[in-house]
């Protein structure tokens, strides 16, 4: 897993350094939730599931053990009530190597009572001997560029998906090999070969007691052919043809794209969920909102100069406290954020990530969840309220304040003023 990681690292960077990509991963039917009495308006928090019988899927790698515990209860806006801001942290290439990331930051996420999202790589749970198991598109079989990995790995993977689905967390896909770039890369990929790439992913999910020989180990605890509604794509790329698949297989959301920090609305039935353009203090353009887009703006290498490890973490806490900022004062726009189980620039930007957590997920009215959580929300609202708010700019609040603003059914909104969006690089 650990060499895995290394080769995603050193792949994307190249990849984005030489394509200009706009972002890049650098590793890699819904449920109804439990109720509670607490939390922002809009959104209650879950009570722990009652406990069920464990019935066992297939070979016993997945099971079903009833409601997943720790989820919001999505309720509709009242007329004239201000929605609650969401923010969702998500982690591409999910996995726990020598690192331990992923485990650091679902404590992070129990500490601040947050939720989070994690993408999965279908090749972390299949072992390198397996390795021919995998046909990727328009690839030989066995071929990855992310590697795959160890028993040790694969257990230590699996412990951390139990546990954060059971602490209310998500688990979506970042697909298999993580192919970018002309030659075979997922941009290239047609709907069909899309949907061979997701049945591999939830293959591997299903069957990794068998593959790796850990029939002893405990099972994952949720049905991934339900548990499954949404994902990243590698290096953001082949969005188009994912969705026109991802659409047919009954998926709820996407967040490969590149949006502003506005209301999202539909694509082809999904919630369009993408990555976010927001601040970079002291320059003068934004960037997306994901660790490795900052990385590659600051130092365009994953070993930087030493000297300036904390001023880059600083600066991207800093971009990501101000994007929330305007949201939150502003047209409450959830923001999304993308990071990687990483350690680039010194793991600067897991600190970044850390004090991020830290500063808005105890803020009154702020919730920190999943993607999952935020689609339900979204599915329970009005359609009229929703487009409504999505006539707020970045950064615009309601001009006579919520109450007034949402307090009747929605109406040609007046041309709000001007935003200055700042050039990408």
């Amino acid at each position: 897993m650990k060499a895995a990681t290394k080769r995603i690292a050193v792949g994307a960077v190249a990849t984005a350094l030489i394509a200009g990509l706009a972002g890049c991963t650098g590793s890699e039917a819904p449920r109804t939730p439990a109720t509670h009495e607490e939390g922002a308006p809009g959104a209650k928090k879950g009570a722990a599931a009652p406990k069920s019988a464990v019935r066992l899927i297939g070979d016993g790698s997945t099971a079903f053990t009833g409601v997943q515990p720790g989820l919001l209860k999505p309720e509709r806006l009242k007329p004239g009530q201000q929605p609650p801001q969401f923010v969702v942290f998500s982690w591409d290439g999910a996995g726990e190597d020598s690192q331990k990331l992923f485990s650091h930051f679902r404590n992070v996420a129990r500490k601040y009572d947050a939720t989070m999202t994690f993408f999965l790589s279908g090749v972390y749970l299949l072992p390198e001997e397996k390795a021919t198991m995998y046909d990727p598109p328009q690839h030989s079989a066995g071929r990855s560029d992310i590697g795959f990995n160890d028993t040790q790995g694969i257990k230590d993977t699996v412990r951390e998906l139990r546990a954060a689905w059971q602490e209310g967390n998500e688990v979506g896909t970042h697909f298999n090999g993580h192919f970018c770039g002309k030659a075979g890369g997922v941009g290239k990929w047609s709907v069909a070969e899309w949907k061979s790439e997701i049945s591999q992913a939830k293959s591997f999910v299903k069957n990794w007691k068998t593959n790796a020989g850990l029939e002893a180990e405990q099972p994952l605890p949720f049905n991934y052919d339900t548990e499954l509604i949404g994902a990243r794509t590698p290096c953001l790329e082949g969005r188009t043809n994912f969705v026109r698949a991802a659409s047919e297989l009954g998926f709820r959301y996407d967040t490969s794209g590149v949006n502003d920090q506005i209301w999202p609305k539909k694509d082809l039935g999904l919630w369009d969920l993408s990555l976010q353009m927001v601040p970079v203090p002291g320059r003068a353009f934004e960037t997306l909102s994901m660790d490795y887009n900052f990385m590659v703006n600051q130092s365009g290498t994953v070993k930087g100069d030493p000297s300036q490890h904390a001023y880059w973490g600083n600066q991207m806490r800093d971009g990501l406290v101000r994007a929330f900022n305007r949201a939150y004062k502003g047209n409450r726009a959830p923001l999304i954020i993308g990071n990687h189980f990483e350690s680039w620039n010194g793991g600067t930007y897991m600190r970044a990530i850390e004090e991020t957590i830290a500063t808005v997920c105890v803020k009154r009215d702020v919730k920190c969840v999943s993607f999952r959580q935020l689609a339900d929300w979204l599915d329970a609202q009005d359609p009229d309220v929703l487009e409504r708010m999505r006539a707020l700019k970045v950064g615009q609040a309601p001009a006579d304040g919520w109450e007034a603003y949402l307090a009747t059914q929605p109406e040609a909104a007046a041309p709000p003023p001007a935003v200055k969006r700042a050039q990408q690089r």
